[in-house]
């Protein structure tokens, strides 16, 4: 069976709407780089078994002859049926194909039957998002390892010593970042941390205060409250996140923010941008699913 790969920029995905999306919209699942047609251990039950069966069912039914990168749901609506999809230009951006990484000789993947403790075993600077098309890279997060002072430049000064003794409690394996600054001034990071399990992953999550709020304030955002544009619909199966936004009144910057528990890996993405227009939704909701979508 040939890789299979998805191209999520503005030509290979549909656009997403306007209003609280009830399903990916962005991208379908990647399938790893010569998997067979039928795996090799079943993967846990899903959480929500009859939703998930309907929709790959729906999938399979209309992209099993035309192998196209349609989000699945949507398949038999016209374009101009579909709010948000009637503009070829909705701001996200243009990504390139996206594939799993080869794994290690004989290491399963992190939610098959075989691996409970989810580890991802791929190269996690592999697992990151690539740029996408007209970013400029920042030279502090360039898409390998960093530091744990690094990663804890994230945080409030006030702050980040507490969040390096949560990262010696769990501990932390490998801590890797990248970042980007696109045209209209928006700033992006992603960081994803590896841990020994999901319970070390889960566990930071909680004590960083992370659910009904957005937890250890990151540095330069003043409000942020959860971000009720978000679907959790949006989750891919194995992942949960948690969408936060500033709101108004915000400071010199408007920052958007999220947290994705995925196995072994808690990720955190962040949008920013200086002044007094706020951070897009679109291209922040897009570059999270992405993520997930590598994670998941």
């Amino acid at each position: 069976m040939s890789e299979q790969t998805v191209t999520p920029g503005a030509t290979g995905t549909p656009a997403m709407p306007e209003a609280p999306p009830s399903v990916n919209v962005f991208a379908p699942p990647v399938l790893p780089p010569g998997a067979p047609d039928a795996p090799d251990a079943s993967p846990k039950p899903p959480r929500r078994v009859l939703r998930a069966v309907a929709r790959w069912t729906a999938a399979a039914l209309a992209f099993g002859v035309l192998g196209t990168g349609t989000a699945f749901g949507i398949a038999s609506l016209e374009r101009t049926d579909v709010p948000g999809l009637a503009t070829e230009d909705d701001g996200r951006w243009d990504y390139p194909e996206l594939s799993l990484p080869a794994l290690p000789a004989g290491s399963p993947r992190p939610f098959e039957a075989g691996n409970p403790a989810e580890i991802h075993h791929a190269d996690l600077r592999d697992l990151l998002l690539p740029a996408p098309a007209g970013a400029v890279p920042d030279k502090k997060l360039p898409g390998g390892w960093i530091s744990t002072r690094t990663f804890l430049d994230a945080y409030r000064q006030q702050d980040r010593q507490s969040v390096a003794q949560l990262l010696k409690d769990a501990p932390a394996r490998h801590i890797a970042a990248r970042g980007w600054t696109m045209p209209d001034g928006t700033v992006s990071r992603i960081y994803l941390v590896r841990f020994t399990s999901t319970a070390f992953a889960s566990g930071m999550l909680d004590d960083l205060n992370v659910g009904s709020s957005a937890g250890t304030p990151l540095d330069r955002t003043d409000t942020v409250e959860i971000d009720g544009s978000w679907s959790s619909q949006n989750d891919f199966e194995n992942t949960s996140s948690f969408v936060f936004a500033e709101q108004a009144p915000f400071g010199a910057e408007h920052v958007r923010q999220a947290y994705t528990l995925a196995g072994d890996t808690l990720a955190l993405v962040v949008h920013e941008r200086s002044g007094k227009r706020e951070t897009d939704r679109i291209p922040f909701q897009q570059t999270l699913i992405l993520q997930n979508q590598l994670l998941a």
